[in-house]
């Protein structure tokens, strides 16, 4: 018993290192392309923090203009100049985050720029994102930078003279190999240091345009209003296409069979006494419609809930489905835990019908699936090398897609220019 119990656990161990192995290649994967995100944005954000800058400059010109009472005047021409600043961080942050609706017109008297509450949030929102946000977007430029600059020392130090040291504050000599070989392993830390401090880097950089840059208390409800308005009446119409669809599927496929079934049992039972042969064979065929009868409710329950989405999971069932895609299809899911069913059940909609697409009017020669989840919202994009050119009007599902993610308070975003790539992304609330 104690060999069985040691080989057992040998087994387990056995078992267990490919998992950490693979939870710690999903784990670096993330964080990289966490990292490769922050990068993005931090670049963003300092283009808009050199705006955000420049619009600082034009606010303090004319304040001290019209300390002696000229610069009155330019207040509402500065004041346009900051709106745009703030526009193209709403813009940004629209495209990372949540959206930020825009302003109304900047007034164009004195009075009125002066009493706007979005005017007065803006002028706070360049003065610090014009000098903390643009600091954060060098520091958080120059970590890949010095990254690279030390990785690739080793390559190139051969043709500088040896007295002149190495990238950034690297002064020492460079007598050869060995020497190159330490920046390139300080390097690798400025490679560990990018990985770890970009992401809240960006965040840190983005925060002061998503507390500012918001609608007014008032105006942020009317807004929030309207857009549930508009979520509701689109979860309303998706219901109403789904049951249509249902009603469809039953009505001419399990119904029409059934009945199929009702007369070929009435004809079975008038040939029994007269010719039992007959009855025989006509009650094989009422089995066979039986069959098909059953699984065209089968497939009706699988259209509502797929069982394979309860019972495992949102990879596994988005795995059968790049199965049985006519185009070669990978799937990346990165969802710690499980979401609400409601939510898997659309992100497995919106996979399903854009495959389907895919292989009915693309043209495509593959085609990428990829699911995560960055804390509570899940992020999901199908993306082929077809022809492109897809479009919502020629009835090929998108809009049902949109319906659907619309319904659930998310959003679509559809790309597909002519020629390819064709690139869908959902965005999908999924908080606990």
């Amino acid at each position: 018993m104690p060999r069985r119990d040691a080989a057992g656990a040998s087994a387990a161990v056995g078992r267990l290192g490919p998992q950490l192995w693979r939870a710690a290649r999903r784990h670096l994967r993330r964080r990289l392309r966490m990292s490769v995100d922050a990068v993005e944005h931090l670049v963003g954000g300092l283009g808009t923090s050199i705006l955000a800058l420049a619009a600082v400059l034009l606010l303090v010109l004319v304040a001290l203009a019209s300390v002696v009472g000229v610069g009155l005047a330019m207040v509402p021409s500065v004041a346009k100049a900051v709106r745009l600043a703030a526009n193209r961080e709403r813009a940004r942050l629209s495209r990372w985050d949540r959206d930020l609706p825009l302003p109304p017109a900047v007034p164009t008297s004195l009075r009125d720029v002066l009493r706007d509450p979005w005017f007065r949030r803006e002028c706070a929102f360049v003065g610090i994102h014009g000098t903390v946000g643009f600091g954060l977007g060098v520091l958080g430029l120059s970590l890949p930078i010095s990254a690279v600059q030390n990785l690739l020392f080793p390559l190139y130090y051969w043709v500088l003279p040896p007295e002149a040291g190495g990238p950034g504050f690297i002064d020492w000599r460079i007598d050869g190999l060995p020497d190159a070989l330490l920046v390139g392993l300080i390097g690798v830390g400025w490679l560990a240091a990018t990985v770890a401090l970009n992401p809240p880097l960006a965040g840190l950089q983005a925060l002061p345009g998503r507390r500012l840059l918001a609608p007014p208390r008032d105006v942020d409800m009317s807004l929030r209003i309207a857009e549930l308005t508009a979520t509701r009446a689109a979860a309303l119409d998706a219901h109403a296409v789904e049951l249509r669809r249902i009603e469809r599927s039953l009505h001419d496929g399990a119904q029409n069979r059934l009945v199929a079934v009702t007369v070929l049992l009435g004809a079975a039972r008038r040939a029994m006494l007269r010719d039992p042969a007959r009855a025989v064979e006509i009650l094989d065929r009422a089995h066979d419609s039986a069959e098909l009868a059953l699984a065209e409710l089968r497939s009706v329950v699988r259209g509502i809930l797929p069982p394979v989405l309860d019972d495992r999971g949102l990879a596994a069932a988005l795995d059968g489905l790049a199965a049985g895609c006519g185009v070669p299809c990978t799937v990346e899911v990165d969802v710690p835990g499980r979401c609400a069913a409601s939510v898997e059940a659309t992100a497995y909609f919106v996979v399903a019908e854009a495959l389907t697409n895919v292989a009915r009017h693309s043209g495509a020669a593959s085609a990428a699936v990829t699911v995560r989840r960055s804390i509570d919202r899940l992020y999901v994009s199908v993306v082929d090398d077809g022809r492109g050119g897809a479009d919502e009007g020629h009835g090929s599902g998108i809009g049902g897609i949109r319906r659907r993610v619309q319904g659930h308070d998310g959003r679509f975003t559809l790309t597909s220019p002519p020629g390819g790539p064709t690139t869908l992304l959902v965005e999908l609330p999924c908080g606990s």
